[in-house]
């Protein structure tokens, strides 16, 4: 590990970024032994799920973790780069041929521990990059820690947007991703 950067993934729809997702990079950044978190969009969902146009899910996480400082936090187009659909190994695996120096950790929900047997190679996912397992309130998994993160989700986000329920929504986005949201019209059908 000796001279390698270390790098939390932090890979995910983000449809749209919300302020569990802040909350993780800042529980990462806190309590992790990493140097930077690395954001990545998910460009085309493997399960197929209907999600906001790439650009703007994007852009919604540059606004969503703008106030941490570029060097630890950053937002990456490499599932973009890579094209089809977006699998963890392959984004992995393009990360670290990409950056040879980098020693990977991968940030997980708790919520996506319970679904890890559905991913593509799970086993060679942690080998590349040992997760790093963040518990959620409402959502038990065995070997999952403490619940730190709240239970916010973007379905509850999107559905509170196109109720126009903006007020309950205020308290779960960052105030730049509602503002782009609104602007954006985003959700809203």
């Amino acid at each position: 590990m000796a001279g390698l950067r270390r790098v939390a993934v932090f890979g995910g729809s983000f449809n749209p970024p919300h302020v569990a997702h802040v909350l993780a990079v800042a529980w990462v950044l806190s309590t992790s032994d990493v140097d930077q978190v690395l954001v990545v969009p998910t460009f085309q969902h493997p399960f197929a799920k209907e999600l906001a146009p790439y650009p703007e899910r994007v852009r919604m996480c540059e606004l969503a973790f703008d106030w941490f400082p570029h060097a630890r936090v950053r937002v990456s187009r490499v599932e973009e780069q890579l094209g089809g659909e977006s699998f963890t190994l392959r984004t992995l695996e393009a990360l670290k041929q990409y950056h040879p120096d980098w020693a990977m950790r991968l940030v997980m929900g708790a919520d996506l521990l319970i679904e890890a047997h559905k991913w593509h190679r799970f086993d060679r996912v942690k080998e590349l990059a040992p997760p790093l397992v963040l518990g959620r309130s409402g959502t038990s998994a065995e070997g999952a820690p403490p619940a730190v993160l709240p239970a916010v989700s973007s379905t509850d986000v999107r559905a509170k947007v196109a109720a126009g329920d903006w007020a309950c929504a205020r308290s779960l986005v960052p105030p730049k991703v509602l503002n782009y949201i609104k602007e954006r019209g985003l959700y809203t059908s």
